[in-house]
């Protein structure tokens, strides 16, 4: 996908929102576990039901390799789903890979030619040998781990401002206009320096939600020139309700957050 594509569905939406499929086999409502394949056809319901209010979908992929081969196959068809029907969408493999050359090259092509995502989530910490490969394929994009939501970060990323450091030093790396970051909602104190250093790449937000990040201060405190971020929610939406009107209650809990967007 090119950028512009997103841009323009951003604007046509009047949606940031990025549907976050990390589904639990546990957590799916119990009805659906009748069915051939549940966790397929719970996102595929889901993706049927929001694909008109939402601009991207986020798979989280640890949800599906704690699965084994099951889990993977639920990937694989819930992607081939989402290229098949809804190609407007921008699709994320939340999968946060990163090793040496050969190995990240064999992770950009898992996921850049076998499952055809547009966007995979990358770990800066090995340096640039290991993001490179990824940043080797036209119109796919590489979203690094700048500054995460988790409490966390503050051991790694915020000492010694080292996030800061991650992006001055990927924006001096070939291709860098094909990287995106992961800067979480509930960092918005330091949202400023990071627009200062990277104002038009575009930000993947999680943290709004289950994890108590601010949806409006983090519209507000994110946005630069021009509406190149991407907000993430999960947990909020698809699991709004465990019964038979779990579609309902995801699509009541989307629009909750896209009409704070319409004022």
């Amino acid at each position: 996908m090119k950028l512009s594509d997103l841009e323009n569905n951003i604007k046509q939406k009047k949606s940031f929102l990025c549907l976050g499929l990390d589904t639990d086999i546990e957590k799916i409502p119990k009805h659906l576990l009748k069915l051939e394949n549940p966790v397929y056809q719970f996102n595929k319901s889901l993706i049927d039901r929001l694909h008109k209010k939402i601009i991207a979908v986020k798979i989280n992929t640890a949800f599906y390799e704690a699965r084994g081969s099951n889990g993977w196959k639920d990937l694989e068809n819930t992607i081939d789903y989402l290229n098949s029907y809804y190609p407007e969408l921008f699709t994320i493999a939340d999968a946060k890979r990163a090793d040496i050359g050969n190995t990240s090259n064999m992770y950009a092509k898992a996921f850049f030619e076998k499952m055809n995502f547009d966007s995979v989530t990358v770990s800066p910490y090995m340096g640039h040998d290991s993001v490179k490969e990824f940043l080797k394929y036209e119109n796919k994009y590489v979203i690094l781990l700048a500054l995460t939501s988790n409490k966390g970060a503050a051991d790694f990323q915020i000492h010694n401002d080292n996030y800061l450091h991650v992006l001055k030093e990927s924006k001096r790396w070939n291709n860098s206009k094909k990287i995106m970051y992961v800067v979480g909602a509930t960092k918005t104190d330091f949202f400023r320096k990071i627009r200062s250093i990277v104002p038009k790449s575009f930000l993947l937000i999680p943290g709004v939600g289950s994890q108590g990040g601010n949806f409006e201060d983090t519209v507000k405190a994110s946005t630069s020139t021009t509406n190149n971020i991407i907000i993430n929610i999960s947990r909020a939406i698809i699991y709004a309700s465990s019964t038979t009107d779990y579609l309902d209650k995801a699509e009541k809990a989307l629009d909750f957050y896209n009409n704070k967007l319409i004022k």
